[in-house]
């Protein structure tokens, strides 16, 4: 399970902002193995908002990669064919992963504003900041453990943030409470988030754009505007509106399933 990653790209002006990322024409090969082809989109630069940003698509279908090829990550980065740009440039390093504090270290803060903040962060997150910020790791519940890392991420106040799968190991109670967070931090940092899963309601209910994804190699089928999250996801998952999302790109990848079996034309 991967927790978020944060990358940053220089301020602009909202009058000349390049865009927040642009793949143009992406296929990244590893040998005789390609694991995407011909990616092309571009996510805009959205000043005090920021855009959530879901991918979805089968196992296998490259997902990840798009999220290694943004953060700059090798052996996925840099890209076989075409480029991407991270705020009008080329990615050329990894951008920063760091502890709730560690990474406010880094940047010159001070130790006892990296503890206040540490410690906000903590809070926002929903853990007990006098119970839960001595804790090791192995005492943290699933849940808990990805409020940390959430919380290790938007203390840097990211331009980007890149989630692989949060939550596909927590249980469905708690996945849905995660996904109303999220949305009320994502808010709050006004961030753009790429957010990779394997559910069609999480990516439903959490994006405000969502990419999906063709069989290996992976390329975009289908880009789908659809309503931003305001209502908490389990009254919003029970709508007529929501499930007609739902109920459409759930027909596309079984389509997709159908006409990829072995001995289909």
């Amino acid at each position: 399970m991967s927790e978020p990653t944060a990358t940053a790209a220089n301020p602009v002006s909202p009058v000349t902002a390049a865009n927040v990322v642009d793949f143009n024409h992406v296929t990244k090969r590893f040998g005789s193995l390609t694991v995407i082809r011909d990616v092309t989109f571009s996510v805009p630069d959205l000043p005090h908002k920021g855009e959530f940003v879901a991918i979805l698509g089968p196992s296998g279908c490259g997902k990840s990669t798009v999220l290694r090829l943004i953060a700059g990550l090798r052996p996925h980065h840099p890209p076989t064919e075409g480029t991407v740009l991270v705020g009008g440039k080329a990615v050329d390093r990894p951008g920063s992963e760091d502890n709730v504090a560690f990474g406010l270290e880094c940047r010159g803060v001070p130790a006892r504003e990296r503890r206040e903040r540490a410690r906000e962060w903590i809070g926002k997150v929903g853990l007990n900041v006098k119970r839960d910020a001595t804790k090791y790791p192995a005492e943290l519940s699933g849940g808990m453990r990805q409020r940390v890392a959430i919380a290790r991420t938007l203390i840097l106040s990211p331009r980007i943030i890149l989630m692989d799968e949060p939550f596909g190991a927590l249980d469905p109670t708690t996945r849905l409470h995660m996904q109303a967070l999220l949305v009320d931090l994502w808010r709050e940092a006004q961030a753009t988030v790429f957010f990779v899963t394997h559910s069609i309601e999480e990516a439903v209910y959490l994006g405000d754009r969502v990419y999906v994804f063709s069989s290996s190699p992976g390329t975009i089928l289908r880009e789908m505007q659809v309503p931003p999250p305001d209502r908490p996801p389990k009254e919003m998952q029970r709508e007529p509106a929501f499930l007609k999302y739902v109920f459409e790109i759930r027909d596309l990848l079984d389509n997709l399933a159908t006409s990829t079996r072995p001995g289909d034309d």
